[in-house]
């Protein structure tokens, strides 16, 4: 009897065990399945997103432009201070070659005073940013682009009249040493596009903080 009763909770405690893993693994395909946000050849919407300078910043104002690097980024996540210089660089790169960067802070700064409109201003002129740096207020536009991290870049290409997005991710390999970088994803991918081509890598998985 004692037996019988060890190996009827023992199948209960697998039967137990059986039914969370599958709730855990159909919890993970809903989420995958029902992700948002835009995915490559999607066109993307404009916006109109104030600058650090007080200014209202959209797409369209930059009319000689080929394209954009639009990075979602913040002030105080590591992963985006890490590449805070090579944002810079590639601004100073590819914005006369018609790619500028247009960077915007997801964040909430009701959440982190860090991410404040006036911290981002001082970031901005401590780290001499070329570029604009806009404030998502209302968290409006990260959830339509999808992004998730900071950083989390989105390539987009002129066409026709409308933002095709290129490429969607990290920016290169290793956010810890700009020595040690293997793949420059978003080089790579602008100059491709520079070049007629196609984009070859045209997804990553961006590492950085998530938005808060």
């Amino acid at each position: 009897m004692r037996t019988f009763k060890i190996l009827t909770v023992s199948a209960a405690i697998i039967a137990v065990s059986a039914f969370a893993v599958n709730n855990v693994v159909d919890s993970e395909e809903s989420s995958n399945s029902s992700e948002k946000g835009y995915h490559i050849g999607d066109t993307a919407t404009d916006f109109e997103l104030k600058n650090i300078d007080g200014k209202m910043v959209s797409l369209a104002d930059f009319e000689k432009a080929k394209g954009f690097i639009l990075i979602f980024t913040t002030n105080h996540c590591p992963y985006a201070k890490a590449y805070e210089d090579r944002i810079v660089a590639l601004d100073k790169k590819y914005k006369l070659k018609g790619y500028p960067v247009i960077a915007i802070n997801p964040n909430d700064p009701s959440k982190n005073e860090q991410d404040s409109f006036e911290n981002m201003q001082l970031r901005a002129k401590q780290k001499g940013f070329t570029f604009p740096y806009l404030l998502d207020e209302g968290q409006k536009i990260y959830p339509v682009y999808g992004a998730t991290k900071t950083p989390h870049v989105y390539i987009l290409q002129k066409e026709a009249g409308k933002n095709i997005v290129r490429y969607i991710g990290a920016i290169d390999d290793n956010y810890q040493d700009t020595e040690a970088v293997n793949e420059k994803f978003v080089e790579n991918a602008i100059d491709e596009l520079l070049a007629g081509e196609k984009v070859s890598l045209t997804t990553t998985k961006a590492i950085g903080c998530g938005i808060k």
